[in-house]
């Protein structure tokens, strides 16, 4: 990853799934028509949210998780160095997370 970032908090970096280049009937799909995935693979982890003691909440995530989230999560950041489409990435709360994809 040419980023340097790490989460703090409850966040989370994911790098979303490339989206499908042409319909289930062959059809192929212009950049503008492309549905953009809700999956993703974890490649970051913060360390947690701290709670009003001090103490932090454990993160139920980890680097290397596939993950399922919600169609508004996070922020999409995009690294020009890399190729289209290999440096989009997301930094998005542990919440919007709805599943880990087994």
């Amino acid at each position: 990853m040419a980023f340097n970032l790490k989460p703090i908090g409850d966040r989370i970096i994911v790098r979303r799934e490339a989206a499908d280049e042409k319909t289930s009937g062959g059809i192929i799909l212009p950049d503008t028509a492309k549905n953009k995935p809700q999956r993703g693979t974890v490649l970051a982890v913060g360390p947690g949210k701290l709670k009003k003691d001090g103490t932090r909440t454990a993160m139920q995530l980890k680097e290397g998780d596939r993950v399922l989230f919600t169609s508004w999560a996070g922020d999409e950041f995009q690294d020009r160095k890399a190729g289209k489409g290999d440096g989009d990435v997301l930094v998005m709360h542990e919440g919007d997370v709805m599943c880990v994809i087994s």
